[in-house]
Parts: C-alpha cells; sequence; structure tokens
C-alpha cells in the first residue's frame, strides 16, 4: 500500500502541472484582464466599479494616464492613455515578462506557497483565502455529513422495502427535492423564515451573530447552528438525492447475490447479512463518489447559496475573482481546490482498503 500512495503522489505532480498548464494558456486567449478593467475604470466605462478597485490601490491615478494624445496599445479602449502608463500597469501586474517567464515563476511560488498579492484588494492571497475558509468548511463539511447521514440509511431501507409503500412515497419525495433549484428553495426558506413575508426566526448575515465573543460556549454553538440552519437546509434539498438512490441500487444488486442467499440460509439474522456483508460491497461505490461530491460542495456548491444568504466564502471569493480578473486570486483557489481534490481522491482510494481488505492497490501500476 505504502509503494501505492508514494506512486499516487508522485503521479500528483505532472496532474497539477498540466491543470495550472492549461488554465494559464486559457487566461492568456481570453477577453479582457486586469490592465483593460484599469482601462475601462480610467475612462468611464466601468461605472461604479471604479470605487472598489481604486480605493486603497497603489495603481497609478487617473490625472497619470492620460496624455491628451492618441496613445499607441494593444490594449481594447486604451487610446489616448499615456504609453508609458500603459507600460507602468504592465510592470505593476508583470505582464511586461514573456507568458513563459510568468509561468514558471508562478510555478516555483506556488511550490512554496507563495500565492502573492491579490491585484485590487492589497491583501495576500493565502490570507484572503483563510480569512473565507470558515464559510466554506462550515457549509462543506456539514452538508456533506448531513447528506451522507441521510442518504445512506435511507437508501439501505428502500432496498429492504423495495417495491413497497415506503420506497414509493420516498422516491416521490427525493426526485420533487432533487428538481427544485437549490437557490429557489433558499429564497423561498429566506422569504419565511428570515424576516420576509411571514417569520422572523433566522439571521441572514455571516456565520455568527454580532455578541458571538461575549456568548458561553453551549452559546457559540447554538448560535452558529442558529445561522448555518437555512443554508443547510437549502443545499441538503437535493444533496441526498443521488447518493440515496446510488446507495439503494447498490444494495440491491448486492442483495441479490448468491452469497447473501448462502448467509441468510445458514441462519444469520437480517442486520447480520446487511451489515456484516452486503455493506461493505454496496460501500464500495458509494466511496468512489465521494470526492467529487465532497470537492463539490465544499468550494462550487454553495456560491448562490453564499450570495443568497451574504456569507462570503470561496465560492463567492473565486467567482468575483474571476469577473474581476483578479488573476492571483483565480490561480490560486484553482491550485488549492485541485492539491485537495487530489488528496480527497488519494484518501478514498485508502479508504477502500479499510471496508474491504480484499483490494490490494499494490497490484496495480498506478
Amino acid at each position: 500500500m505504502a509503494a501505492y500512495i508514494l506512486r499516487r503522489l508522485l503521479l500528483m505532480i505532472p496532474t497539477m502541472l498540466g491543470i495550472m498548464a492549461i488554465s494559464f494558456a486559457v487566461i492568456q486567449f481570453a477577453p479582457g484582464g486586469p490592465i483593460e478593467r484599469i482601462v475601462a475604470e480610467l475612462t468611464g466605462q466601468a461605472g461604479s466599479a471604479t470605487d472598489r478597485v481604486s480605493g486603497g490601490s497603489d495603481l497609478p491615478t487617473l490625472e497619470e494616464g492620460f496624455d491628451g494624445g492618441d496613445a499607441s496599445s494593444k490594449y481594447r479602449g486604451a487610446q489616448g492613455l499615456d504609453p508609458e502608463f500603459i507600460a507602468s500597469l504592465e510592470k505593476q501586474f508583470g505582464f511586461d515578462k514573456p507568458a513563459h517567464e510568468r509561468f514558471l515563476k508562478m510555478l516555483w511560488d506556488y511550490l512554496r506557497f507563495d500565492f502573492g498579492e491579490s491585484y485590487f484588494k492589497n491583501v495576500e492571497v493565502l490570507d484572503l483565502i483563510i480569512e473565507k475558509l470558515p464559510v466554506s468548511i462550515s457549509l462543506g463539511i456539514w452538508i456533506t455529513f448531513l447528506s451522507y447521514g441521510i442518504s445512506i440509511p435511507l437508501g439501505i431501507r428502500k432496498a429492504v422495502h423495495d417495491g413497497g409503500s415506503f420506497d414509493i412515497w420516498t422516491s416521490g419525495v427525493i426526485i420533487v427535492a432533487y428538481a427544485i433549484p437549490g437557490f429557489l428553495f433558499a429564497i423561498l426558506l429566506m422569504v419565511v423564515f428570515a424576516g420576509g413575508s411571514f417569520f422572523d426566526w433566522f439571521p441572514l448575515r455571516g456565520l455568527t451573530s454580532d455578541n458571538f465573543s461575549e456568548l458561553s460556549l453551549p452559546a457559540k454553538i447554538a448560535d452558529y447552528f442558529w445561522h448555518l440552519a437555512l443554508p443547510l437546509t437549502a443545499m441538503a434539498l437535493s444533496a441526498f438525492a443521488t447518493t440515496t438512490l446510488l446507495t439503494k441500487n447498490s444494495f440491491l444488486d448486492e442483495i441479490r447475490k448468491q452469497y447473501v442467499q448462502t448467509a441468510r440460509a445458514k441462519g444469520l439474522k437480517e442486520a447480520r447479512v446487511l451489515y456484516g456483508h452486503v455493506f461493505r460491497n454496496a460501500m464500495l461505490i458509494i466511496i468512489a463518489g465521494f470526492p467529487a461530491a465532497f470537492i463539490t460542495s465544499f468550494f462550487t456548491g454553495s456560491l448562490l447559496i453564499e450570495t443568497i444568504f451574504t456569507l462570503d466564502g470561496l465560492g463567492l471569493l473565486g467567482f468575483e475573482s474571476v469577473i474581476g480578473r483578479d488573476y492571483p486570486v483565480v490561480f490560486a483557489t484553482l491550485y488549492i481546490f485541485s492539491l485537495i481534490g487530489l488528496v480527497v481522491t488519494l484518501v478514498s482510494d485508502v479508504i477502500y482498503t479499510v471496508i474491504d481488505p480484499r483490494i490490494d492497490f499494490e497490484a496495480r501500476k498506478v
């Protein structure tokens, strides 16, 4: 097993290199960029966005940018701007160097987890990510536990009572829940329970109350989950549907096999058959889907929920960075997300052997 883990760790190096290289190449050909954004703001094409970018920034001022002439520039909308001003922007953002040099420098910095500084926030990217982590960790971990905690027992019971009334009505509920968009259900929860048209029972902003530091430990825990109640409910509505049906079908497939009939013929209790024999084999396919489910719920699945409930997490940060062309934040979040995804995939393979020791990864070449 140790040799397999080592091979997988070594394989992460070219995988991460490929991910970053493709992403870097796409960015080079994507329209727009940080310089175009500054140019648009200086020429009055960005509206109120100017205040967000220029506030507290070290970027050149409007007076420094214009020379009244027709500047020759490769940037759209830069006519009338001083070429020296454009050159200073290129140097500030590092675009005065060839693309391959910028890419190699980025790789070297990222190996040391040095992600630089945000273009427009004047904050270290790593500090910015750490600041947003509590929201994403809270949403990701709890929705994963909640989803699997509901899906696995429900899927097993549906398999045991396949075709019965319980299986039929729960399938109807699951299909309806899966069909309702999470963000639409979030708006409904907000209107009904968060001071909309009916009740004002739950807060709409942040993970904790303003007086959180003054509360006792039990009160802090209650306050924390009080703020998470509506976002987690909105995310959980459809989160457990796929896993529930997958668990049911996997158990049904195992229950119909010969070894289960043999175990029952020997007089083993049904619980021993299900959880001592079937569970180990049926759960393998569930574990295989865990990394994707975890990464989705941890990083990308909560964007709309974060927006609706004013939760400032990594999903919202990544989206705003892409829209705002804040490349250091974009590449840093991509690097971290990809690295965690690869590690979680490796962990799921290790869990395979815990559930079913018959699996031997040492025999595999990769």
